[in-house]
């Protein structure tokens, strides 16, 4: 891992960042693997990972070019989440 010299974040706000992207990119795949079934769009259980992902996905969905019935935007963000995941772990200042 790299270590950004003269830069870093306190271990517990890296920590704290680490598992919020880390739930954000599970609730990305939950959100993507329940659109393949015929689940109720008004369930609670859509609608909190809608809700929580749509932030995300939606900005992606409108930069990156129509793949036809395939939606990469989840998998583009995903990608996105990991880089963060990456920057953050960078940053922290080593043990």
């Amino acid at each position: 891992m790299r270590h950004f010299r003269g830069h870093s974040i306190d271990p517990y706000v890296a920590q704290f960042t680490l598992f919020f992207l880390t739930m954000l990119t599970w609730a990305i795949i939950a959100r993507s693997l329940l659109s393949w079934f015929p689940i109720d769009q008004a369930s609670p259980l859509y609608q909190l990972l809608f809700r929580v992902t749509e932030p995300i996905i939606e900005p992606i969905r409108r930069v990156m070019p129509q793949t036809g019935m395939m939606d990469l935007s989840p998998m583009a963000a995903i990608i996105v989440l990991i880089v963060m995941s990456q920057l953050v772990a960078g940053l922290t200042a080593p043990a």
